[in-house]
């Protein structure tokens, strides 16, 4: 049954829009298309016993007042700790793989991510998955429960029994770029061939217009490119992804043509969604987890206004 569904999992899952997977010859690159999984298809799987919903959430009432059947809830707080003054910087690898383990996650299961914010912390785990080693089998589920919601579909305030398992990861530090990696990167980026930088936050924030939270600098990181993270989603209340075309396009003028990508924001969450996005589409991504808290803290040059090439 779990072959019949690697199966049905590989090659039918598709976004409410019925997007599928493009082949290299047509892209440059080609879109993960098993990243994300629809809402009708999430309705026709939930009692497949491979698959593990989970609901990631800052606060427990959304949870609680109300999920899809099944899922089982991952604290935000369990997932971020603050290091050194910088918020939201990932846990001991230790402690993500007891949070992961408890939740009952199988290294053979296929695991569906949403949450709040329109799915921002969805993307935040997906983004530590992908730390942990365990993503190749996770996606978000398009318009998260905002689009469940919708639909009128069944939910539940029933918290399912779980059997603790016994999780194995492989860590991918490559996903990771530290201040000082970011540095080197920045050098290459300024001879035309390097990575695209791309900074998720608010564009007012971007420019300088508007200080970023507990931040006492304005601007950005020098050589990054603006793309809010929710110009990625139809809207707020409808956060599903826009066409594929249209995110090939935000990206390309963010300067991802046929480079890899580096985002960031103000702590690392809302880059997490820009992350995911650009590993969907199908560049090489990492992402600045200290982000702009870091950059500007440390010192380090920041500029305002629009990027100027």
């Amino acid at each position: 049954m779990r072959c019949l569904l690697a199966m049905t999992f590989g090659l039918l899952i598709m976004t409410n829009r019925g997007e599928v997977a493009e082949s290299p010859a047509s892209q440059q690159h080609s879109v993960r298309s098993e990243m994300l999984v629809s809402t009708a298809w999430l309705a026709e799987h939930l009692k497949d016993p491979a698959v593990v919903v989970l609901c990631v959430a800052g606060n427990p009432e959304f949870y609680t007042k109300g999920h899809i059947p099944g899922a089982r809830l991952i604290s935000l707080k369990d997932i971020v700790t603050t290091r050194d003054g910088i918020p939201n910087e990932l846990p001991s690898v230790e402690q993500l793989q007891s949070v992961f383990a408890k939740a009952g996650l199988r290294n053979d299961a296929k695991i569906i991510l949403y949450g709040e914010r329109s799915g921002l912390l969805a993307a935040r785990a997906y983004f530590t998955l992908d730390y942990l080693g365990l993503a190749d089998r996770a996606a978000l589920l398009d318009g998260g429960i905002e689009r469940w919601r919708a639909e009128e579909r069944a939910e539940s305030v029933d918290v399912p029994k779980i059997t603790p398992q016994s999780l194995k990861i492989t860590i991918h530090p490559e996903v990771l770029v530290s201040a000082k990696a970011l540095e080197a990167a920045l050098n290459e980026l300024a001879k035309k061939n390097g990575a695209a930088l791309i900074d998720a936050r608010p564009h007012e924030e971007f420019t300088g217009e508007r200080l970023s939270e507990d931040v006492s600098r304005a601007g950005h990181i020098p050589g990054a490119s603006s793309l809010y993270w929710m110009n990625t989603l139809v809207s707020k209340e409808n956060p599903v992804l826009r066409p594929t075309d249209e995110l090939r396009n935000l990206y390309a003028q963010a300067g991802a043509n046929n480079a890899d990508v580096i985002t960031y924001c103000r702590t690392g969450m809302q880059s997490s969604f820009d992350y995911f996005v650009a590993k969907y589409l199908g560049y090489k991504v990492s992402m600045y987890d200290g982000s702009f808290i870091e950059w500007s803290r440390e010192g380090n040059v920041v500029e305002k206004g629009e990027r100027s090439d």
